[in-house]
């Protein structure tokens, strides 16, 4: 079991129903799952571009990406329907638990003037997205074989019916939010 899974059960969960006042321990808002999502605009001239993102980001979740296409033509943006445009890939259970469990204790304290993450980020419904400008923050990514600079957008999915749910979720696994001051 991971260590994150393990924080989880043993100390978020007790936690979150004396704070909320659950009756059941399956009230309890938990992660469903984490979606990494690459655009990649430049893909639209040379679709070899895609290829290396597709690599990063195999080696930061640990599976294989699917490539999304464009749902419509857009003229403005040179575009046609069908064209790759990036690469996303939907992690659940053990593979979820380690990504979180890296991207916070590993990978966010290396951001360069890094003072946590937005807490505005939130849906409304209890997801969080976070958006990440470089790739380099990962310790697979090795530096020397990047091409580009590319971002990603991180999409936290989790069961809470409520934003201050989720938030007190994340908060309680680590998840290092800007400090009011």
């Amino acid at each position: 079991m991971s260590r994150f899974k393990e924080k989880y059960d043993k100390e978020v969960v007790p936690a979150l129903v004396e704070k909320f006042n659950y009756t059941s321990v399956m009230q309890v808002p938990a992660i469903e799952k984490v979606v990494i999502n690459m655009g990649v605009g430049e893909a639209v001239q040379n679709s070899k571009v895609l290829d290396s993102a597709v690599e990063d980001l195999t080696a930061l979740a640990g599976q294989k990406p699917v490539i999304t296409r464009a749902k419509k033509s857009i003229a403005a943006f040179k575009l046609r329907e069908g064209v790759a445009i990036g690469t996303k890939v939907t992690l659940r259970k053990e593979r979820m638990y380690d990504f979180l469990d890296k991207l916070v204790t590993v990978a966010l304290p290396r951001v360069r003037d890094f003072r946590g993450v937005s807490k505005k980020a939130f849906d409304g419904r209890g997801n969080y997205t976070l958006g990440i400008r470089e790739q380099l923050i990962f310790p697979e990514i090795d530096y020397d074989k990047v091409d580009k600079v590319r971002g990603m957008d991180i999409v936290i999915v989790t069961s809470a019916n409520t934003d201050e749910e989720a938030a007190e979720l994340l908060t309680l696994l680590g998840m290092p939010f800007v400090k009011k001051s």
